[in-house]
């Protein structure tokens, strides 16, 4: 049954505006951007078969490219950029309010911070923060950009951009694509070669965080930094 047919109530844009952004499933919020569906589904069964094949994450949804979102039937190329769009605007919203938040204190509070800039990649990026003496965030920076299993780090870049920010410690973060939080032999050897060029200015690594989809891994926390 097409959408048009439903009760007002029941149809996902109508839900929006009469009964506010809370009432409404991850589904119907897709089918709005959808828009109108096909001769065999309706906007809101297109929704729901790409959330289930990306099993009901729209974290996993926001790593479609464009064209892999193409290949659903009714997802052309205008809808498929509409909804990147709108998966991207969302991450970016949420990296803007964890920011606001002035001090890193815990690894968790780090996830959720780096979370923001390497949800949703296929590739391995490389960041870190730089925080003052009592923690708080004084610049997030991207050091690099890699390929599918690993990125390159300059240590004298990430010691020049700590002297310029006056930082007194620094938190570093990577993400794994793969899925699999373990960290490599490279990474032990990143993450001790770090802290040792950082403490030849006083700065401490404060710790190194590696993300994997919804999960992360602390150096600090396993008490090996």
């Amino acid at each position: 049954m097409s959408i048009k047919n439903w009760k007002e109530d029941d149809r996902p844009r109508e839900k929006f505006y009469l009964k506010g952004r809370n009432a409404i499933s991850d589904s119907e919020l897709l089918a709005i951007l959808i828009g109108m569906g096909n001769k065999e589904h309706s906007a809101l069964d297109i929704a729901k078969i790409m959330l289930s094949d990306n099993g009901n994450s729209l974290e996993k949804l926001g790593r479609l490219s464009i064209k892999e979102l193409m290949k659903y039937k009714g997802i052309g190329e205008a809808k498929a950029i509409a909804i990147a769009a709108a998966l991207e605007l969302g991450n970016r919203r949420q990296g803007a309010e964890k920011i606001q938040s002035p001090k890193i204190k815990s690894s968790l509070e780090a996830f959720h911070l780096f979370k923001t800039y390497l949800t949703g990649l296929n590739h391995e990026e490389f960041y870190a923060a730089f925080l003052s003496r009592n923690n708080s965030i004084l610049k997030v920076e991207k050091i690099s950009m890699g390929g599918t299993s690993a990125t390159i780090v300059d240590f004298k870049i990430i010691a020049k951009l700590a002297i310029e920010n006056l930082a007194s410690s620094v938190i570093v973060t990577h993400n794994h694509p793969s899925g699999n939080l373990t960290p490599s032999k490279a990474d032990d050897n990143l993450t001790q070669n770090l802290k040792s060029a950082l403490s030849l200015f006083e700065i401490n690594l404060h710790d190194h965080i590696i993300l994997a989809e919804n999960k992360y891994f602390s150096y600090a926390d396993e008490g090996r930094i």
